[in-house]
């Protein structure tokens, strides 16, 4: 008997299928010793040694897999491709030891999907424990432990007690506040836009917008340095209803003529088949899934067989498995979606690790529903990476674009080509810059190629057609007032494609980050957006005035990619901890004894404390936002945060709209009449 020993009873399962009665399949629930829970257990005296414990509610699972070893013939260690999975492999073979076996019996194994194929390869080519990559995972697990028992007394010191920070969700929520303060400061500008709704005999009425005047165009741009990059803002030079006006009314007197018509083809190529970033950022907007959930749901998906391994930045595909989609293609839409020859795509991360190939189905011509143990939420999931994948290997799509200009001047006088003149012969008109510019844009999708499968934010916008020279009516001109918008809160996708950008974390990492900062109430979530608390604003100040050499995006990026040197062999991992605590060690002992305590800004409200009268004011507590009254401590009344929604009305009971969220922190609108009335949605109701 072989004894195959995985992380979950679901994966234990799927590899059940495709093993025969040589393998017993045992899952070890997971990590089977970690670091102490209650102290630091990291000897900083002696190169950083970790001191592990075996976890106490693993003690069963492990006595177990003790009997089979010793029954087995040898111990084959298949848990996941990547640090993580590595690690789990190397701890279990500290617990169980040797046993009874005088040699080592333990086997390692990777594979990047669950299929029998897979299996079977992966079984042909056991190795031993990579320790590297092993080594990689210890260096974060202890930096990261350093960081969070160094700064975390000092959180309880110097804001309040209960709160923890760690390594890479500082920066994340750094990010998120500079994000906030850079809102704040923006200052909005005014400014107009004047459009011509025209037609021509097709009496089709088209919106022409105005660009420019004596060549001169009205558009500006202004840029703006922000923490994550630039911004660039757009607005007009019509700065002044008055002028706007103006225009309005000169443009309404003037004969307007189609000064040029311009048909240009162009293509809309696939994008690169999902990564673990670019997964989640596309169901959260697809779907609104928080990437903690996102990868929930495809971590049920890789363990049953139906996707390749979901944690990866890699775009890089096996070359099977893209015959096999070209295959499915060519019988599904024919030969002209095919391209004529397989797309590949260059993966952006300057040292992509783990897995290595992106996330794709495991049988591409499974693209009906999934088994019976697949729910809803699988099936969505599934149905995007497969489509994703499929759209990836076909055809480029073809549009051809037309670009109409409409002017006041034209060098000869009026001269219409019209069908209905088409007696009088047609002279060429020269055309000049002069005078006011007006366009409008249209485009017609010619050849669909890949937007047959994974269709994006493109529809046809057909205009109708137009003759150079030919004058057109005026059905309405207008002006419209406009605001230069400040840059966008963040959204988990948003978010998560700054941090892969600026090599913040790693694809394991980008989901748990936003959970803990989410859970702590350092960020709340409104209508999808990333807002800082009060207390988040506090922690963060408090980080950046004393720690912003590490609580900073570019030591964060150095860090990652130090970790990546160690899991290639290239560094090894005790020196760069060490090059890292001994400067910060001495740091937090400054702070501690030097620094002031952080006031935690409290946000006033019209309520009035219902045992002394005095205002109340919103605070944060384990479980989000409530009322406390502003005599704290003297007066310690509190009750429940409950905010209306202006001018809104349940749907089901005519009660009050108010917005409540959930213990992460999480907004969603319920009735202010609950719990006579269940009424609750996510989104804000019309």
């Amino acid at each position: 008997m072989n004894l195959v020993i995985v992380e979950s009873p679901t994966k234990a399962k799927t590899l059940g299928k495709f093993l025969g009665d040589d393998y017993k399949i045992v899952a070890s629930m997971g990590h089977v010793r970690d670091l102490p829970a209650s102290r630091l257990g990291i000897d900083v005296n002696h190169d950083f040694e970790p001191q592990y414990q075996t976890l106490a509610d693993h003690k069963k699972v492990i006595d177990e897999l003790k009997s089979l070893r010793d029954k087995a013939q040898s111990v084959i260690l298949a848990t996941d491709p990547d640090r993580e999975g590595e690690a789990i492999a190397f701890h279990l073979t500290h617990v169980l030891g040797k046993g009874k076996v005088k040699e080592s019996p333990y086997l390692r194994i990777t594979f990047h999907e669950i299929t029998q194929e897979a299996i079977k390869e992966a079984l042909k080519e056991p190795r031993t424990i990579d320790m590297k990559l092993v080594d990689a995972q210890q260096a974060r697990r202890v930096l990261d432990r350093l960081v969070g028992y160094k700064l975390s007394p000092l959180l309880w010191s110097k804001v309040r007690r209960g709160l923890s920070a760690g390594r890479v969700q500082s920066v994340a929520l750094r990010i998120i506040c500079e994000r906030e303060r850079e809102i704040e400061k923006f200052a909005k500008e005014e400014y107009w836009t004047v459009t011509a709704s025209l037609k021509n005999n097709s009496q089709n009425i088209v919106d022409f917008e105005l660009i420019s005047k004596n060549g001169v165009k009205y558009e500006t741009s202004t840029s703006y340095d922000l923490y994550d990059g630039k911004y660039n803002s757009s607005k007009t030079t019509i700065s002044t209803q008055q002028q706007a006006q103006e225009i309005v009314d000169e443009l309404n007197k003037l004969a307007l003529f189609v000064l040029s018509v311009e048909k240009k083809a162009s293509k809309r190529y696939p994008s690169p088949p999902f990564t673990t970033s670019t997964l989640q950022q596309e169901a959260g907007r697809r779907f609104g899934y928080s990437g903690k959930k996102t990868m929930q749901i495809a971590q049920r998906l890789y363990e049953q067989g139906y996707i390749t391994y979901h944690r990866t930045d890699s775009t890089n595909l096996n070359m099977d498995a893209v015959s096999k989609a070209r295959e499915y293609i060519k019988s599904e839409f024919g030969q002209e979606y095919v391209p004529l020859a397989p797309k590949f795509y260059k993966t952006k991360q300057k040292l992509a690790q783990e897995a290595h190939e992106a996330i794709r189905p495991t049988n591409v011509r499974n693209a009906g529903k999934l088994g019976e143990e697949a729910g809803r939420e699988e099936e969505r999931l599934y149905n995007l990476i497969w489509k994703k994948f499929v759209a990836c290997q076909m055809r480029e799509a073809e549009i051809e674009g037309t670009s109409v200009l409409v002017s006041d001047k034209l060098s000869n006088e009026k001269k219409v080509a019209s069908e209905e003149q088409s007696n009088i012969k047609k002279q060429e008109l020269s055309i000049k810059s002069e005078g006011y510019i007006l366009k409008a844009t249209g485009s017609v999708i010619v050849f669909p190629g890949f937007l047959k499968i994974y269709p994006e934010s493109l529809e046809d916008k057909s205009l109708p057609v137009f003759n150079e020279g030919e004058e057109l009516q005026k059905e309405k001109i207008f002006s419209v007032n406009h605001e230069t918008t400040p840059p966008p809160l963040y959204t988990e996708a948003s978010l998560v494609a700054t941090m892969e950008e600026r090599g913040i974390g790693r694809p394991s990492t980008y989901a748990p980050t936003i959970a803990t900062i989410l859970d702590r109430h350092y960020v709340e979530k409104e209508e999808r957006k990333l807002k800082p608390t009060p207390l988040g604003f506090a922690v963060n100040d408090f980080l950046v005035k004393n720690f912003s050499e590490i609580d900073d995006m570019p030591f964060t990026a150095k860090m990652e990619d130090q970790l990546d040197e160690v899991a290639q062999g290239q560094k090894e991992w005790v020196g760069i901890i060490r090059d890292f605590f001994t400067p910060f060690s001495e740091k937090t002992k400054s702070v501690y004894t030097n620094s002031e305590r952080v006031k935690i800004e409290t946000e006033e409200t019209d309520e009035k404390c219902d045992v002394c009268g005095s205002p109340m004011v919103v605070r944060i507590g384990r479980f989000g936002r409530f009322l406390a009254c502003s005599r704290f401590p003297d007066c310690k009344s509190t009750k429940p945060l409950v905010k209306k929604v202006a001018d809104l009305k349940c749907p089901e009971d005519g009660g009050d709209v108010i917005i409540k969220r959930t213990k992460r922190g999480k907004m969603f609108y319920g009735c202010s009449n609950y719990p006579n009335c269940k009424w609750a949605s996510w989104t804000k109701p019309k």
